[in-house]
């Protein structure tokens, strides 16, 4: 809907795409994990869902490293870029779809601890969102990716964590 990068020929812009796909599909796969172990009737399990945490760990390490190899008087540019603003808006409003298609299904299994599924979600769809979003997105720099990726993506998972317990309920 918002159209693909005019520029992936230039250089580092397909450096980039794939960093923030990487990202992406790394939170959402890890996400999908364990959801699908949370889901069931009756089930807490919390195993070592700290790891669905690694992905921005490591982008924002990544971010850290490339602001303190940059100018200082770019820093504000990096981290802000031109499309913060587009990125807020859209990657939430990309994942109201994929968020609702995995409601649906997660409300199929009849999970008990409503709050963290409906926050699972919440990442899963911001992961799917933030991957789609990445395909049009022109700022390429990591401090911008750490802050506005894994930002909107907390918001779709503040988003799932307010809802699950209303959607999900049975």
């Amino acid at each position: 809907m918002l159209g693909g990068r005019s520029n992936i020929r230039s250089d580092g812009a397909l450096a980039f795409l794939i960093v923030k796909l990487t990202f992406a599909v790394a939170v959402t796969l890890l996400a999908s994990v364990y959801l699908t172990r949370l889901v069931p009737p009756g089930v807490h399990w919390r195993g070592w869902m700290a790891l669905v945490g690694v992905p921005f760990a490591g982008i924002v390490g990544l971010a850290a490293i490339s602001s303190a190899n940059g100018p200082a008087l770019h820093l504000q540019a990096i981290f802000m870029g031109d499309e913060w603003l587009e990125c807020l808006l859209s990657i939430p409003i990309i994942a109201i779809v994929p968020f609702a298609l995995v409601i649906w299904a997660v409300r199929q299994a009849a999970p008990t601890n409503l709050r963290r599924a409906g926050a699972l979600a919440g990442v899963v769809a911001g992961g799917l969102s933030a991957a789609g979003y990445a395909l049009h997105c022109t700022a390429d720099s990591l401090p911008f990716v750490a802050v506005w990726y894994s930002g909107t993506i907390m918001l779709c998972t503040l988003g799932g964590a307010v809802l699950g317990p209303r959607l999900l309920r049975w």
